[in-house]
């Protein structure tokens, strides 16, 4: 059975993004990080770069088959909290 959490999307012209370990299937399904806004508190592997900003650059969490998935679904309590404080 297809797992539909996983989509990859060979025809991007960024694809593929991140280099992840042997072995593994790229997922495309969050292209752009949600959880992102968490700050350190995404659980990926991220850095701060001279500026400030937040740099993803050699996390591959969200892309490593379904653990990106997996990660928001836990995390979403969080984000959830995130979005009302901006009300």
């Amino acid at each position: 059975m297809e797992d539909k959490r996983v989509f990859t999307n060979e025809e991007c012209p960024y694809y593929p993004c991140h280099t992840l370990p042997e072995g593994e299937i790229f997922n495309c399904v969050f292209c752009y990080c949600p959880l992102y806004a968490l700050g350190p508190d995404c659980g990926g592997a991220f850095r701060y770069n001279d500026k400030g900003y937040k740099d993803c650059t050699y996390c591959t969490l969200m892309h490593e088959g379904s653990q990106g998935f997996d990660r928001v679904k836990k995390l979403f309590p969080q984000l959830a909290e995130l979005a009302r404080r901006q009300q």
